[in-house]
């Protein structure tokens, strides 16, 4: 098993240095869902909302707080993002295999530098999921955000990752 790199040698949480890493063309695409009731993704579809456009403001959510990862979680590098793209797919009742009603969060984060943007994917999806709640709680408190996830990463010294199905 491989050591923890944001550890020292002591137990300290710790920056990992980048400096001498070779710069990749690097991406990462993650997912989420958020559920709800029906006729809360009825009113999302619709543009019905109270607060506006929930599809359109999780997307920005979504693309801004990828740019602000550094910011929220300690130790991540500052990365030039060169591709963030948030999708969302809402599906009815019956859409699904599993029957679930909501919204499918799908992000993909590019970058060249020397580190991976793998953090900056699942931010995106966080983000995008936490902002339909955030517009939609007063009709639907009963929400629920799932399945958050890298689904693929590629890029640096490790290549290609892909989660089995």
């Amino acid at each position: 098993m491989r050591e923890l790199s944001h550890i020292n040698a002591q137990g300290e949480a710790r920056m990992v240095d980048v400096a001498t890493k070779a710069e990749t063309n690097r991406l990462a695409r993650a997912e989420g869902f958020i559920t709800m009731a029906p006729e809360t993704l009825a009113m999302i579809v619709e543009g019905k909302a109270p607060k506006g456009d929930v599809l359109a403001c999780a997307r920005v959510a979504g693309i801004m707080g990828s740019k602000r990862t550094a910011d929220l979680i300690p130790l991540c590098h500052p990365l030039a993002i060169t591709r963030s793209a948030v999708d969302l797919t809402p599906y009815a009742a019956g859409e699904r295999p599993d029957g679930r009603v909501g919204v499918h969060v799908l992000a993909t984060l590019g970058v060249t530098g020397k580190t991976g943007i793998e953090m900056e994917a699942l931010t995106a999806v966080s983000l995008a999921c936490l902002t339909i709640y955030d517009m939609c709680k007063a009709v639907d408190r009963g929400m629920e955000i799932t399945d958050i996830r890298l689904l693929h990463k590629e890029g640096g010294a490790s290549g290609v990752w892909k989660r089995e199905a």
